[in-house]
């Protein structure tokens, strides 16, 4: 393996502890003094970073509360076996990432989570994020060979995995079991 190759590994790693450790010291902080009661200094101090770090890392405090798996699980799915449909290759990109997780990664996203649906400051950041995830969904479906060619069908099927994702989620943490019963449903009733 190369040098590079090395250097960037341990800086991802590097840049995804420091991402957790601005994560945990941010949920201590708002289970202490509250989520509004809360600055970004504060929470910079906590992590031993500045706030200019802080937000090469986070565009605003509510951005602390999200989780970032769009990413991760969508290029899971591009990833996925060539023969699955879009809503089989979802839920193998959601195995995928749920089985990737440390403990300490499943318990930093579980009280993430827990966060931010009890935070009204943060509801519009979810939204815009399932926005950003149909988006990235539908982008990645046009390449999959089970899915339509037209954008517009690739971007509904995105809603309706996202819809789905959203409706197993709501004020429930990494809802796998949930979210695999749901995502039955839709395969079923998308193949009617």
């Amino acid at each position: 393996m190369s040098t590079s190759k090395l250097s960037g590994g341990l800086r991802q790693r590097k840049k995804a502890q420091t991402r957790l450790a601005i994560r945990r010291e941010a949920f201590r902080l708002f289970d202490e003094r509250g989520f509004a009661d809360t600055t970004v200094e504060q929470i910079a101090a906590a992590a031993d970073i500045s706030p200019r770090t802080f937000y090469r890392y986070f565009n605003a405090k509510e951005a602390v509360l999200i989780c970032d798996q769009s990413g991760p699980i969508v290029d899971a799915m591009l990833k996925a076996p060539r023969d699955l449909s879009p809503v089989a290759a979802y839920r193998h990109a959601v195995n995928a990432y749920f089985g990737s997780l440390t403990d300490e990664e499943r318990e930093d996203a579980i009280i993430g989570q827990h966060m931010l649906y009890s935070v009204p400051e943060a509801r519009g950041l979810l939204y815009s994020e399932y926005v950003h995830m149909i988006d990235l969904m539908a982008d990645a479906l046009v390449v999959r060979p089970k899915a339509p060619s037209d954008a517009a069908e690739c971007r509904v099927i995105a809603g309706a995995i996202v819809g789905v994702l959203m409706a197993a989620s709501d004020n429930t943490p990494l809802p796998e079991d949930a979210l695999a019963r749901s995502l039955d449903i839709l395969a079923e009733k998308l193949h009617r």
